[in-house]
């Protein structure tokens, strides 16, 4: 409804400049910090992370990091990356995040346009990324690495050992002088076109998102929050300075995404942040299971299902559930549905996600399974968060309702605009680009959306990705691209067809799904193969006519084409948040695109 708003109030919190030292005085024995992959600091409480903040904030004013002065940290996550950003801040410093999964060149731009001085490094494969480029990296003063040595770098030990000619006093008199309005970390976004902006977040903004999730996000001290997600996205971050500002147990995964499952089980948090791909996987192999598995089991799944989310409903809305119903779906719930819980550990008491579209059916299956999966929506541009579902405020199918602090109105084009304390200064020196999307006081996501009737916001999809056919009618992709991912037989889908007839999409093969597949029937076991094989294409065809089923005519998918491997970072369809790379891929695949058009289609 365009010109509507949304409104709540807004309250303050704690700097997080301050945070660390913030932490230790009031969660002093609380564990701050547990790792499942070996560390310099497997395991830390709150008053041993003050001390070890200290100490390498100490080293960072010995090599000489001013206030203002760019710190860069090149690393994976794990408990090194959040000491040294707590340090960075500590002494009035700027942090500034660059991806793992960065190349060379994607490094030097991000480190020559923020100007950075320092650079902490994971390791000797990282430092060599940059050391090739040294040379164009005037402002570059000092690389230290994290693990082991490497040519022309400090070691970690080394930076410790220059500190020790400092003092804790010294640090804690930089820290005083932090303001809120100071800038604390420049971030850069990941660039689904052009060469990424860094985006200019202050200690405010942070302190805006925070409060904002006061209201929303229940975790106490001693709870556990599981950390996969790279801390160079602003997601990451603000789950970091929300677990740290409430006392909470930041759990490390153990650096391998492929073992992220294992990792769920061997912890068994009360939290987890994550993007929507985990959930649509898991999701997806419990189908598949039970896809194999006898029809009276598949059939008494199905109905513990139904009755799990008919049940948690009536709990949510403080509904009572009649007695025999409840004894039904306690056996139902101890017999199937707790199967699906102990993919996560067993204890998970709330998970989030944003960042990508999740289907609603995804996170209603959850919800019934007794993992409820809150969505949430924001960008880096806002400090990470604008809205969110919580549990006592849920509803499934759109990103809840605006925090406090959050105002949020959608214009007469349906994008949707935001502004309060969270929303950032702007881009570093790109004061065209800031001016375009902050240039009348609100924020202009590129998104367009619309409020229900009881102001919970909905994400339609993205201005820049509306597609207009020959047919004349306006379509986002987005909600047709996530009921194609939605089958077990497709990792990625993307749409096009912007004044073209009919719509066309390239899908990807899950291969986790497809080998299996292929295998009990005697097929090539080769992805490229089973891309081009007939009965691999009448599977996505029935797929594909499925999901047009659910949608008016202009905005079914009529041609299709089936790559021969998936989209991944390294290849560059992929941002490294995984969001795809639209112009990339039609760049990519354009002959196939056009020749998809030549053959003629039905109406």
């Amino acid at each position: 409804m365009p010109g509507s708003v949304q409104r709540s109030a807004h309250r303050s919190g704690v700097i997080p400049a301050g945070l660390a030292r913030f932490a230790a005085d009031t969660f002093a024995a609380h564990t701050a910090i547990r790792a499942v992959r070996p560390s310099r600091w497997p395991e830390l409480t709150y008053e041993q992370l003050g001390a070890v903040t200290d100490d390498v904030a100490r080293g960072l004013l010995a090599i000489g990091v001013a206030p203002g002065d760019r710190v860069a940290i090149l690393a994976e996550t794990r408990p090194e990356w959040t000491v040294c950003d707590l340090a960075v801040g500590a002494v009035g410093a700027i942090s500034v995040p660059v991806y793992p999964t960065n190349s060379p060149e994607e490094c030097h731009w991000v480190l020559s346009d923020s100007e950075s001085s320092v650079l902490i490094c994971e390791d000797a494969g990282q430092v060599a990324k940059v050391e090739q480029l040294r040379a164009e990296l005037p402002r570059l003063r000092h690389i230290v690495v994290l693990d082991g040595e490497a040519s022309g770098a400090i070691t970690l030990d080394a930076l410790l050992e220059r500190g020790s000619a400092t003092t804790t006093d010294q640090v804690v008199d930089r820290e005083a002088r932090v303001r809120s309005g100071d800038l604390s970390t420049i971030i850069y976004t990941s660039g689904t076109t052009g060469p990424p902006k860094g985006c200019l977040i202050c200690n405010g903004h942070w302190q805006a998102t925070l409060d904002g999730l006061d209201s929303r996000l229940p975790i106490r001290a001693g709870e556990s929050i599981f950390l996969y997600l790279p801390l160079a996205h602003a997601f990451a971050r603000v789950v970091q300075l929300v677990a740290l500002s409430r006392g909470a147990t930041l759990h490390f995964f153990g650096g391998d995404i492929r073992s992220v499952a294992a990792d769920l089980a061997e912890v068994r948090p009360d939290y987890l942040p994550s993007a929507p791909l985990l959930f649509e996987k898991v999701h997806t192999r419990v189908r598949s299971l039970l896809a194999q598995a006898p029809e009276a089991d598949r059939e008494a799944f199905d109905r513990a299902v139904t009755l799990g989310g008919r049940v948690r409903m009536a709990r949510d809305r403080g509904e009572p559930v009649d007695p025999e119903i409840e004894a039904e779906f306690a056996h139902a719930d101890e017999r199937w549905l707790s199967m699906v819980r102990d993919v996560f550990g067993g204890r998970l008491k709330e998970a989030l996600t944003g960042s990508a579209p999740i289907a609603p059916d995804i996170l209603e299956f959850f919800h019934a399974c007794g993992v409820p999966v809150n969505e949430g929506y924001g960008m880096t541009e806002s400090a990470a968060v604008l809205t969110l579902n919580s549990p006592a405020d849920r509803r499934f199918g759109t990103v809840g309702r605006p925090l406090p602090g959050v105002e949020i109105r959608i214009s007469d084009d349906g994008e949707i605009l935001a502004r309060g304390a969270n929303v950032f200064s702007g881009y570093h020196r790109a004061p065209a680009a800031t001016t375009e999307i902050l240039g009348d006081g609100w924020l202009h996501t590129g998104d367009l959306g619309e409020f229900d009737a009881d102001g919970y916001l909905r994400v339609t999809g993205r201005k820049k990705d509306l597609i207009i056919p020959a047919s004349g009618k306006n379509i986002s992709p987005a909600n047709i691209e996530g009921d194609l991912r939605g089958s077990r037989w497709i990792s990625h889908a993307i749409v096009f067809g912007d004044r073209r007839p009919h719509l066309a999409a390239l899908v990807t093969l899950d291969p986790d799904e497809i080998i299996p597949w292929a295998r009990e029937r005697g097929l090539p076991e080769d992805q490229a193969e089973l891309a081009a094989h007939p009965d691999v294409r009448a599977l996505i065809e029935e797929v594909v006519a499925d999901v047009g089923a659910r949608y008016s005519r202009p905005e079914r998918v009529r041609a299709f084409a089936i790559l021969p491997g998936d989209f991944s970072v390294e290849t560059g369809e992929l941002t490294p948040s995984l969001k795809l790379r639209r112009s990339i891929v039609a760049q990519r695949y354009q002959q196939l695109l056009d020749d998809l058009y030549e053959t003629p289609r039905p109406a």
